[in-house]
């Protein structure tokens, strides 16, 4: 069930957003007067489709893309027996080239329009949630195994990144961040400033959702939130709300200080100084081979929660869908340099895991938004056979005079179509190799 869900949202995500941009360049053609002969969500072979006018539209059995046949145009279908006989007025060879040029961003220009009415939709509903940078500087961070690699400490309280105020706790291991050129935290270690270096190539260590929670997160001071029953703690007296200020003696404030004192006394007795309804008392307590007492913890910080006028949604989910492709051009600037990863490209099964094994819709759109921006990025990539590629021979046109020959463009999309399948084998290797290796 959880990999129907997964699977069920890549579908629908991808769906709806190859549908949208082959209907870009639907429209776009329709308006100048070119012919669409087909319009299809999927790849051959057709599962279901109809007949409007001159357009056929149908839906195909391999859901990883779509296409528009547009007549008079050399794309992916290869289909060139047309281009023998002289232009029409209807097809796409015969039309000016600045209003082919629009036909070639239109996909492009409502992935970049789905994914800004996305975020601003989401920003405006949901508003944002996090931990504060004051609340960070107050109480300080915990650091776990990527934080501590490369030299944040637990209880650190981090001033700025790269010299610069942030916001929240999210934008310390925000793509913005790690790919940043000689990157660096200020942090406040026990009253000395201390500046710890992001090293070259560390953003390949957040390759999957779960590597962000090895980094580092907010301290925060707790009560019982739940005591499990049949466990040390319930049997020892300890119920929801009490608060525990001392383990053997040494002063707890925080939930990460109890954690570290309860795994130095596996298999013995703490003796825990208990905050019961205003009344305080020491409570033996048996600890478990796994350092546990039994206990769930219930933060006594709240995050922030900001909400957004339309008009700040409006900006703020704009910046937001462009930073998307900010950090996406970065990150593939930095493939060719080897600084990032080319494990990190991702296909279908890595979209899937993205999306998660639940449905929340939430995440199902926000996610979708930023496939939206990334599937409008790499389109504008001037390989042939995408839509940067045909923009790329149109602008040559434009600014030459001169048209490329319908051979020299049947073999460009040969060559691109190589390339895709190539990329394409190459990211769901990386998914598979993932997967195996978990």
């Amino acid at each position: 069930m959880d990999t129907l869900i997964m699977v069920g949202q890549l579908l629908l995500g991808l769906s709806i957003l190859v549908g949208l941009h082959e209907l870009g360049h639907l429209l776009t053609a329709k308006l100048f007067g070119m012919r669409v002969e087909k319009f299809s969500i999927g790849f051959p072979p057709k599962i279901a489709g109809f007949q409007w006018g001159e357009t056929e539209y149908s839906i195909g059995a391999i859901p990883l893309g779509g296409f528009v046949k547009i007549s008079g145009m050399v794309d992916e279908s290869m289909d060139t027996e047309q281009l023998s006989s002289e232009p029409q007025p209807w097809e796409f060879r015969s039309k000016p080239a600045w209003q082919r040029l629009i036909v070639m961003l239109g996909g492009i220009i409502v992935n970049v329009i789905t994914g800004i009415i996305i975020f601003v939709f989401l920003v405006y509903n949901n508003g944002e949630t996090y931990f504060s940078r004051d609340q960070i500087i107050e109480n300080g961070i915990v650091a776990y195994e990527y934080g501590e690699s490369i030299g944040l400490k637990t209880g650190d309280k981090i001033i700025d990144v790269n010299g610069q105020p942030y916001q929240s706790l999210n934008e310390l291991s925000s793509g913005s961040v790690l790919l940043a050129e000689n990157g660096y935290y200020t942090v406040d270690r026990n009253g000395e400033l201390v500046k710890v270096e992001i090293p070259r190539g560390f953003i390949n260590s957040f390759n999957s959702e779960e590597a962000f929670s090895k980094f580092v997160s907010i301290r925060y001071p707790f009560d019982l939130y739940q005591v499990a029953p049949d466990e040390s703690a319930a049997e020892a007296g300890l119920k929801k709300g009490d608060k525990i200020l001392a383990v053997n003696g040494e002063p707890i404030q925080y939930f990460d200080e109890l954690q570290s004192a309860l795994a130095e006394l596996k298999n013995q007795e703490a003796n825990l100084v208990v905050e019961s309804d205003g009344v305080r008392d020491t409570i033996a307590v048996a600890v478990s081979a796994e350092g546990t007492i039994g206990i769930a913890a219930n933060p006594l910080i709240e995050p922030v929660k900001r909400d957004y006028a339309f008009g700040e949604a409006l900006s703020k989910g704009t910046e937001r869908a462009f930073s998307v492709v900010i950090i996406n051009a970065k990150a593939l600037g930095k493939m060719f340099t080897g600084e990032v990863s080319v494990k990190n490209v991702s296909g279908p099964i890595g979209m899937a895991k993205i999306y998660g094994d639940s449905w929340d819709w939430s995440k199902f759109w926000s996610i979708t938004g930023l496939i939206s921006m990334i599937l409008a990025f790499m389109n504008l990539l001037p390989i042939p056979a995408l839509d940067g590629g045909h923009v790329m021979f149109l602008l040559y046109e434009m600014v030459s005079g001169r048209a490329p020959s319908d051979r020299f463009l049947e073999n460009a999309q040969k060559v691109g179509m190589a390339i895709l399948l190539v990329l394409m084998v190459f990211a769901i290797g990386n998914d598979i190799l993932k997967f195996i290796t978990g």
